[in-house]
């Protein structure tokens, strides 16, 4: 029996280890399959000049990925300066202010969101974000634009990203522990004072892991974005202006045009810097993460 026991958890523990490896090895697989596809595009090509050059002509093998990776962060940024206060703001209500009953009632809506198509979104976004960036927000701040434009996308992203946000900052609240926010009330602060002071500096580690994963979420997101972003190789000058992300590019072109020679290469090396763009994004965050922990 006793041997039996041993044996059982000496597997068991064996099995943990290999999924873990697994995981770990993971991420390293991705990277290496993408560099030795890319091989053949920086073998004609030096890197800055693939990176930094904003001159995307295939055929006439030109290769300049800026204007993609400037549109990606573009969208990417509008994104989280629209869903941050609102996940924020709405994930402090939730836990601090609203019944509890109104809570669970958000818990299921939430949950509906982040199962929704991102491609129902896309379509969401060109009946009605399109239309309202055109004929609404642009010519109110004096902008002429047919609406498929940056800003469309990163109202679309902006929507999808706040499940997963808030999520994450409900969470947080829920674990703030109660013993808290009674000290911060019994020395004399108020509801708001104590969640300013107490609360979001006591989640400051799991607040800014949410916006990471909301960053890196949105960062990759691909067929509602690529549907009324506009598509136009570009370097944009507002918000206002059509653009081209790295994620659409792949998405929208692979397996076609297979024929113009390192192109199948130049689009596995436009993956290759979106997973090393996120992969920087996720060390900076893992960064100021240890540093708010250091305080």
């Amino acid at each position: 029996m006793l041997l039996s026991r041993k044996l059982t958890d000496n597997i068991s523990s064996k099995w943990m280890v290999t999924c873990l490896t697994f995981c770990l090895l993971l991420p390293l697989a991705i990277g290496t399959g993408l560099v030795f596809k890319s091989t053949p595009l920086l073998s004609e090509h030096r890197l800055s000049e693939l990176v930094f050059s904003k001159d995307w002509f295939p055929s006439d093998n030109r290769f300049g990925f800026w204007s993609f990776i400037v549109s990606s962060v573009w969208v990417t940024v509008l994104s989280l300066i629209i869903s941050i206060p609102l996940c924020l703001l709405s994930a402090i209500y939730l836990t601090q202010y609203a019944p509890k009953w109104f809570l669970k009632f958000m818990r299921p809506v939430i949950d509906i969101l982040a199962g929704i198509p991102s491609v129902v979104y896309g379509v969401w976004g060109l009946l009605i974000v399109v239309p309202l960036v055109g004929d609404k927000i642009a010519p109110f701040f004096g902008k002429e634009s047919l609406g498929y434009s940056l800003l469309a996308g990163a109202i679309v992203l902006a929507v999808m990203s706040i499940p997963y946000i808030l999520n994450m900052l409900l969470e947080v609240f829920r674990q703030m522990p109660v013993e808290l926010g009674e000290a911060s009330l019994a020395l004399g602060a108020t509801k708001w004072e104590t969640i300013k002071h107490s609360f979001l500096r006591k989640g400051s580690t799991g607040i800014i892991s949410a916006f990471g994963l909301g960053f890196s979420k949105a960062l990759g997101e691909t067929i509602a974005v690529l549907m009324v972003v506009g598509n136009v190789v570009q370097i944009p000058k507002s918000m206002f202006d059509s653009g081209y992300t790295l994620p659409g590019l792949i998405a929208n072109n692979y397996g076609e045009m297979m024929s113009i020679p390192s192109y199948d290469s130049a689009l596995m090396f436009g993956a290759l810097l979106l997973f090393v763009i996120i992969v920087i994004i996720n060390v900076i965050f893992r960064y100021i993460i240890y540093k708010s922990e250091a305080l």
